[in-house]
């Protein structure tokens, strides 16, 4: 009996093809990265890692980013409920909205931001009155970082909602469960991995952001420095070693943080009978 034909390769060949790829899109650069940065050495590493001026960009990076994507899991949350339980009128212009910020380039999002919440923008010049200062601030770049970072959330829980059986909810209304029991016992368990993912993806993101944060961080040293601006100061003095150094220090914390993030969305997937995507 003859072999059916198939449209797709096989799992040897896919492999390959999967893992050549992976290799020359994203293994060899980070490999380079981390070989360029050994030409520094233990004692220049050690230096870098030891400024202040570093660490204090490093801790801003960081603290920003986190802080904004807790935000945007709430808030993606709620814009993803609404787009999804509810029609009403404008519903697919602020759909074609969430993404507005995938297409925008990040360099005018920083522009616009500031010229709205600087001291003399639109927005900042009646928060100004109140002594609430946000462009030039870690609270201008996280406002940044919340901007660029809301579509992950939203894109990632969306299709979860839209999936989720809402004779679930019936039946544990009828089993006597108020609100608050369906909320945290029915809807949240199928959407904390989803929630996890999209908050993993914005934190990623903000991390590494520079476009939409520089005009409105001001840029101030140990103050509003982020990290990917050292960077940036390193290339431009030819530091080479320098800026990959940064870099990796960086993708290191980047990869322990997500690398948490992962296991505990396998052990509340396996908590909650679910397998992991």
């Amino acid at each position: 009996m003859s072999q059916r034909s198939r449209v797709l390769p096989g799992f040897g060949l896919s492999l390959g093809f999967t893992l050549a790829y992976l290799s020359l899109i994203v293994l060899i650069p980070l490999s380079a990265v981390f070989i360029k940065s050994l030409g520094i050495g233990w004692d220049g590493f050690w230096e870098i890692l030891s400024s202040e001026r570093i660490l204090k960009s490093l801790q801003l990076s960081f603290s920003t980013a986190l802080l904004a994507a807790l935000i945007n899991v709430i808030f993606g949350l709620l814009l993803a409920w609404c787009l999804v339980r509810y029609n009403f009128p404008g519903k697919r212009i602020v759909d074609a909205l969430v993404d507005l910020p995938f297409a925008l380039p990040t360099a005018v999002a920083g522009i616009a931001l500031t010229s709205l919440y600087a001291p003399t923008g639109w927005i900042g010049q009646y928060l100004e009155h109140w002594q609430i200062k946000v462009a030039y601030s870690p609270t201008g770049i996280t406002l940044a970082l919340i901007f660029i970072g809301i579509p992950f959330v939203v894109r990632t829980v969306q299709p979860v909602l839209s999936d989720f059986e809402t004779e679930l909810e019936e039946a544990a209304s009828a089993l006597g469960a108020n609100r608050w029991q369906i909320v945290t016992r029915v809807i949240f368990p199928v959407l904390a991995p989803a929630l996890l993912t999209g908050f993993a993806l914005a934190f990623a993101r903000g991390v590494g952001e520079y476009g939409s944060v520089i005009f409105i961080a001001g840029n101030q040293p140990f103050y509003t420095e982020i990290a990917p601006l050292m960077i940036i100061s390193r290339l431009e003095e030819y530091d080479y070693a320098g800026a990959t150094t940064i870099a990796v220090i960086m993708l290191v914390l980047s990869f322990v943080i997500l690398f948490l993030i992962n296991l505990l969305q396998a052990w509340m997937s396996r908590r909650t009978g679910r397998t992991a995507r």
